[in-house]
């Protein structure tokens, strides 16, 4: 269910409806069938009729409209920006990762690095240090992780909520052997970012695991979301759709959390 106060966030962010015909199945019940089908990954078709959410064909359409209108990505900056207003993004570091979901078809697939008779889809999450997720990327699985670093550090939106101007940057990026990239390190530096990467053939940086963990955390709470850990959507874009809504809910969550 969607409660009260977060329909409040999201209602404003909705496009008008214009529907021909009969009167349309209201906004706030097609968002509890697609929230509906995120968490239990059904099919659309699937979607019991029963529970008052309208067809599944219907909240696919509606989602298909509010991810075109940038809905999902509006409401997860919201709420980010609500977050550092209430001091609890921690910006002294961030946490990036690229574990590989299963994935059904579709665009942005390729030979996967386990096994290459079939395809799969990758996502790359980075995160801050206390495991809020600021972006992920979904690429073909066989992507390897740090061709995607710079990707995810400019992909931070401009987060406000604080006074001055709103901010993008943290203070460190922490990575493991796959990020491992000079190239990359000197970029990071010019972006006034200090690269914390084990490098290959060397020793792990002590204590970088017990930093790192909370990236390993967020994207179990991201495949809480069983539409998430096995891809179904042949479209990129509804498959990212579905992406930002859960890292909005998450953001919700800690929200939710900190006020009471």
């Amino acid at each position: 269910m969607v409660d009260d106060d977060l329909w409040v966030l999201i209602e404003p962010l909705l496009p008008p409806e214009r529907s021909p015909g009969p009167r349309p199945v209201r906004d706030r019940l097609c968002l509890q069938g697609i929230l509906y089908v995120l968490r239990n990954d059904i099919a659309w078709q699937l979607l019991p009729l029963e529970l008052g959410f309208g067809s599944g064909q219907t909240c696919w359409r509606r989602l298909d409209r509010w991810q075109k209108a940038g809905v999902f990505d509006r409401l997860h900056r919201i709420l980010l920006a609500e977050l550092n207003a209430a001091g609890e993004l921690d910006w002294s570091r961030a946490c990036v990762c690229g574990p590989r979901p299963r994935e059904k078809g579709g665009t942005d697939t390729g030979p996967s690095p386990v096994d290459r008779r079939k395809t799969g889809s990758k996502h790359h999450l980075i995160c801050d240090g206390r495991g809020t997720p600021f972006k992920v990327i979904t690429t073909v699985a066989n992507v390897n992780d740090v061709t995607q670093t710079l990707a995810l550090i400019d992909g931070i939106p401009p987060i406000a909520g604080r006074p001055g101007r709103p901010r993008r940057r943290p203070e460190a990026l922490l990575g493991d052997k796959g990020y491992d990239s000079d190239p990359n390190r000197r970029e990071l530096c010019k972006r006034r970012i200090l690269p914390v990467i084990s490098r290959r053939g060397a020793p792990n940086i002590e204590g970088l695991g017990k930093l790192r963990y909370v990236v390993e955390q967020t994207f179990a709470l991201l495949h809480q979301f069983k539409r998430l850990a096995v891809r179904w959507e042949r479209r990129t874009e509804l498959h990212d759709a579905f992406v930002s809504l859960a890292c909005g809910l998450i953001c919700w969550r800690r929200l939710k959390k900190r006020r009471s």
